[in-house]
């Protein structure tokens, strides 16, 4: 089957080095799929399958190009970058990977809260540029702290048990109650978690229905000095909300490893050409964005909290098996 890979990053290769796919005709393309991917007509026509990650938008648009697709996988949870509607409608199967980032995220997520709360960045660019203020580097133990958990799957359990570790008070609001914490964590309401936590750190999926869930009312029921990190979904937090509370110092400091229309943010051509084919929200998102890019209490990173060669190997072999099963009439982690 002929397949076009997008996103396709160098920490993959060595899996296609190791890995014969011998039904498999791969191309592989480092760009995300967007309105303006140029592909032959050939590629448009004959292509069977696409592969692609949560930078790539897939639009209906972009979608149609594709005249005989009867598959399309994204190499993540998140599959809000797909028009699904449309490949329902089209009989095109979508599928997604769950499950492949528990330890990986869970760790990234602990190291970005050091990061912070210990002033990493700012004391290693003071040092480069030989301009040293020990006063304002200084942190405190991660025992001091309340972290408040929003979402307790895999990851924000891993996340607790982390915290735990480290002697912090867990607070964790979720649906889900892992009975593995129970004792050693506090199941809270959402605004008690808020009122309560030092340090908040988001582990729960994207669905639509939790869009902007840490918005400005949000915020005001905080306390000051509060720390935010986002591993899991852009879309959970109204970055203009964010900004707003990081100026007037409601929020001491903040990590994102995921943004709102990551397409934008993580766009390598010119950016007034991307922009003017972009929704008005994903443009005001993307300004206020750069705007945090410049802020020396926040640290963004470009969506590589998962990117662990054990997590990397998982998503693609995940990948492929999700595609032999669907041919063999088998709908593992199928979206539509």
């Amino acid at each position: 089957m002929k397949m076009i890979m997008f996103d396709f990053r160098d920490s993959e290769k060595e899996f296609f080095e190791k890995n014969i796919l011998k039904d498999f005709e791969i191309k592989f393309i480092t760009e995300p799929l967007n309105e303006k991917t140029e592909l032959s007509d050939e590629e448009f026509e004959s292509t069977d399958i696409i592969s692609v990650f949560t930078t790539s938008n897939v639009t209906e648009k972009v979608l149609k190009k594709f005249k005989n697709l009867r598959i399309v996988t994204t190499r993540s949870s998140a599959h809000d970058h797909i028009d699904t509607d449309y490949c329902t409608k089209q009989k095109i199967a979508v599928f997604n990977i769950e499950q492949y980032g528990r330890t990986s995220v869970a760790e990234y997520s602990t190291a970005l809260i050091l990061a912070l709360i210990r002033n990493l960045l700012p004391a290693y660019y003071d040092m480069k540029n030989h301009s040293i203020n020990h006063k304002i580097y200084e942190g405190r133990v991660l025992s001091s702290y309340t972290i408040g958990i929003i979402g307790c799957g895999a990851i924000g359990s891993a996340v607790a048990k982390i915290a735990r570790f480290f002697g912090m008070k867990v607070l964790i609001n979720s649906y889900m109650k892992n009975p593995e914490l129970n004792g050693s964590c506090e199941f809270v309401s959402l605004d008690e978690l808020l009122a309560s936590s030092d340090i908040i750190s988001l582990h729960l999926p994207y669905n639509g229905d939790n869009y902007h869930m840490i918005s400005t009312e949000e915020f005001d029921k905080m306390k000051d000095g509060v720390y935010i990190v986002n591993t899991a979904s852009g879309e959970l937090l109204d970055v203009k909300a964010l900004y707003d509370n990081l100026v007037k110092g409601k929020v001491l400091g903040a990590a994102l490893d995921v943004l709102e229309c990551e397409f934008i943010s993580t766009y390598k051509g010119e950016m007034a050409a991307v922009m003017e084919e972009a929704e008005q929200h994903c443009v005001e998102t993307a300004l206020i964005t750069q705007k945090l890019f410049n802020m020396k209490n926040v640290i963004i990173t470009p969506h590589i909290a998962y990117n662990t060669k054990e997590s990397v190997d998982y998503i693609l072999t995940e990948t492929f098996n999700l595609i032999r099963d669907y041919l063999k009439g088998v709908n593992t982690n199928r979206i539509c």
